[in-house]
């Protein structure tokens, strides 16, 4: 449908709502353009009053392209119900609009709510992926994103995605605080990967990354294993068939979810000298199709480990 075709509709679904009147809009005076960002971030701000859902709703059918031409200061109202919010985020999240995303929930830093805490922790390390962000910057997000975390499983220990995310910065964390830390650390992020999935076990990123953490002590270096035994009497470890049965309980929770497991599956299969499998799941993941940047290096990792294979087979 054409631009002004779906701001029609949107205007007549509005009226009948009751938000707008003719030109005019119900909540307070003026004229509004209907085909431009004011009128669509006049409409978010009404649609608060008409229930959760709607304001989702709307910018589904206005559409992306709409939505992005909507300066961010407009999306945050002082009315917006903490589901409002989260509509609002899920949506941000979806289309990849990671500093907006940001931006929306930094202005909530301070809330009590358990749901807004694990996103904005999620939102901070997402910030801190992005290739424009200074080194320094990215530690301090690391650790930001660490705190809102915390704070999210303080307030709701029975969230599974409040685990899994306060496990996921946890880990980052360990990046800047040294070997014994980061050994230190593995006994916690598993233990809370193991909480969100026995809260969820239909979560298939919660499963991978179960899976992650057994493969990366599966196949720890030695010499890391005799500096993790100085420390700990017991240090973690793990095995590849054990880090398969993961990778294969979240491909079945949810099939084709995530590149990477895809690509963990025919990595884990060479370690297990399955040549055949290996080359079913790496041909999986070379055809995935790249929704981002991630995508494109499991495409190339999994091209390149298919021609040694190959060669190796020959």
């Amino acid at each position: 449908m054409a631009a002004a075709g779906r701001f029609a509709l949107a205007r007549s679904m509005l009226r009948a709502a009751g938000l707008v009147n003719g030109g005019n809009w119900t909540g307070g005076p003026g004229v509004f353009d209907c085909a431009g960002p004011k009128f669509t971030a006049r409409v978010l701000e009404g649609a608060v009053h008409f229930g959760r859902g709607f304001t989702l709703m709307l910018l589904t059918f206005l559409g992306y392209k709409t939505f992005r031409n909507i300066p961010g200061s407009l999306l945050i109202y002082a009315n917006q119900t903490v589901e409002e919010i989260v509509d609002q985020a899920d949506y941000l999240y979806g289309t990849g609009e990671v500093t907006k995303l940001y931006h929306l929930l930094i202005e909530h830093k301070n809330s009590a709510n358990g749901e807004l805490l694990w996103r904005l922790a999620r939102a901070s390390r997402d910030l801190a992926q992005l290739e424009s962000i200074t080194e320094e910057r990215k530690k301090q997000l690391a650790y930001e994103a660490l705190e809102f975390a915390e704070k999210a499983l303080a307030k709701n220990e029975l969230s599974f995605a409040a685990h899994k995310w306060y496990a996921i910065c946890v880990s980052d964390v360990g990046d800047y605080e040294g070997i014994k830390a980061k050994i230190a650390n593995a006994y916690v992020i598993k233990e809370h990967f193991q909480k969100a999935i026995e809260l969820n076990p239909k979560d298939a990123t919660s499963i991978h990354l179960m899976g992650l953490w057994c493969f990366t002590f599966a196949e720890m270096p030695w010499i890391q294993q005799k500096i993790a035994a100085t420390f700990f009497a017991t240090p973690p470890s793990s095995t590849y068939a054990e880090a398969l049965q993961y990778f294969n309980k979240a491909e079945e929770a949810e099939p084709n979810f995530y590149s990477k497991n895809l690509l963990m599956l025919g990595k884990t299969y060479i370690k297990l000298k399955n040549k055949k499998l290996a080359l079913l799941w790496l041909t999986k993941a070379r055809d995935y199709p790249a929704r981002n940047e991630e995508d494109k290096q499991v495409q190339k990792e999994a091209a390149e480990l298919l021609k040694l294979l190959t060669r190796l087979t020959n």
